[in-house]
């Protein structure tokens, strides 16, 4: 029988990984740790100014170019109480990088609308916002969450950590993925603790409820109309709300379809009801190039997944309603299930029928919400949430409740990241029935983003093979 694994092992072999190391305060920061803030936005959003006064508003902040040119391509900004402005995003430490680097005579940056800096004064002619003073957590945290989160994904090449997993007893390469989905836990906790500093834990839910259902695509554009819904105070219901998120979206389809019978009524109720408050909310409409449609699954069209986030802004109490989820006592079994029927809306008159506005009615109406959505909305929203309250209030035991909660969820739908980290490890020749939990698999792309992602395809100087070897043996 082999000996347990010690509590901590996963987080101390972390501490053994190569990356950027420890900053100070006063120091600064690496670009690349910059540039996946800029990224992931772990920038106070709310109250960002330019260095000439203006204030500014990320709608999108690009994605990232691994190509010659500037850092970000097709992001959109506004500047003051101008239109949204679609271009390049340029991010320098100094502001005499845009100079020193040339950017100022390469044609390839001619669509840079905002030049990022860390910290000083605009030097480039162009809007320019230093970061600073703006960052939502402190530099020695952003550190710790860049060697996993912000990184970038591994090779898909199998790593020399292959043969040292494979010869790993079974309950520790099952306890090793459990730790390392705690650090995850952990560390996305972290995240909307930071937001939650800015705006208030009610709202950091939301936020990371909308961003969990733009799924990979609209993550940004559906966490700005969390931000819009959050300036709401009087209640409303749900079809009200779909209208002003639909409206707010700039999905809403300048004319809609005539006839149609009773669903064209509840398109014109939807119509009339948000061109009733058209110009009240003219300033904030997102521009359609905020959104990303090619590729989606019908169930991920962004229309249908606000209508979901719609009725649980109508009901009013989803945060009491988690809450009571999460201490009502319940056997593992049923935790999905539970959950399912508190997020699980009443069915919806039209978006239980419709994939979007214009398409066929269905032949048999379909939920708003599916299982893999749940899975993903509890791994990466409800329980980091939960576990980050219970840590601001410093009780471990529902902390404890919480990982439980976590290391007994059944697994996700499978999907690229999961294939890509399977084979990065294990180069195929998986143990059965190791990842019949959504805990081994966020265990599994911990790993990766820790270790992987921060070598090359040959695995050099990584330190996790050897530190796997060294557990075999022993």
């Amino acid at each position: 029988m082999t000996s347990p694994l010690p509590k901590n092992l996963y987080a101390a072999w972390r501490g053994q990984r190569f990356g950027i190391g420890e900053l100070r305060e006063d120091d600064p920061p690496p670009e690349r740790l910059l540039q996946a803030v800029w990224l992931h936005q772990r920038i106070t959003r709310d109250h960002l100014v330019l260095t000439d006064g203006r204030p500014v508003r990320v709608l999108h902040p690009g994605f990232p170019n691994c190509e010659s040119g500037p850092d970000f391509r097709d992001a959109l900004v506004q500047f003051g109480g101008d239109a949204p402005k679609r271009g390049d995003v340029e991010i320098d430490l100094a502001p005499s990088g845009w100079r020193t680097h040339h950017h100022d005579v390469n044609p390839a940056f001619r669509s840079v609308v905002l030049h990022v800096i860390w910290d000083g004064t605009g030097a480039s002619g162009l809007p320019t916002l230093a970061l600073k003073a703006r960052l939502d957590a402190p530099v020695g945290e952003l550190t710790e969450w860049f060697s996993s989160e912000g990184s970038a994904r591994a090779s898909a090449l199998a790593g020399q950590c292959c043969g040292p997993l494979r010869e790993l007893p079974r309950d520790h390469l099952q306890g090793i993925l459990d730790q390392a989905a705690l650090v995850r836990l952990s560390l996305k906790a972290a995240q909307l603790a930071a937001r939650a500093r800015q705006c208030g834990w009610e709202q950091s839910l939301w936020e990371g409820l909308f961003s969990a259902l733009g799924y990979k695509h609209n993550i940004w554009p559906m966490r700005r109309l969390a931000e819009l819904a959050g300036t709401v105070r009087e209640p409303l219901p749900a079809e009200l709300w779909q209208a002003r998120l639909a409206g707010w979206s700039g999905l809403l389809p300048a004319e809609l379809p005539r006839g149609r019978g009773a669903d064209g009524n509840y398109l014109r109720r939807l119509w009339d009801a948000w061109w009733r408050e058209r110009a009240r909310f003219g300033e904030v409409i997102l521009p359609r190039a905020a959104w990303r449609m090619s590729g989606l699954r019908p169930a991920n069209q962004p229309l249908r997944r606000l209508a979901l986030a719609a009725h649980w802004l109508a009901a009013g109490d989803l945060p009491v309603r988690l809450e009571r989820w999460f201490f009502h006592e319940t056997s593992a079994e049923s935790l999905p299930g539970a959950l399912l029927a508190l997020l699980q809306p009443p069915a919806d008159e039209f978006w239980s029928w419709h994939w979007t506005l214009n398409s066929p009615r269905l032949k048999k109406a379909q939920p708003l919400l599916g299982e893999a959505r749940l899975t993903d909305l509890a791994v990466n929203v409800v329980l980091p949430w939960l576990w980050a309250r219970a840590d601001a209030g410093r009780n471990r035991s529902f902390q404890a409740i919480a990982e439980a909660r976590l290391l007994a969820w059944p697994a996700s739908e499978d999907n690229a990241a999961f294939r890509l980290a399977r084979e990065r490890l294990f180069a195929g020749a998986v143990p059965r029935g190791l990842f019949f939990r959504a805990a081994s698999q966020q265990g599994l792309l911990q790993i990766v983003r820790d270790f992987c992602a921060h070598s090359n395809a040959l695995c050099e100087g990584c330190h996790f093979p050897e530190l796997v070897r060294r557990l075999a043996v022993n």
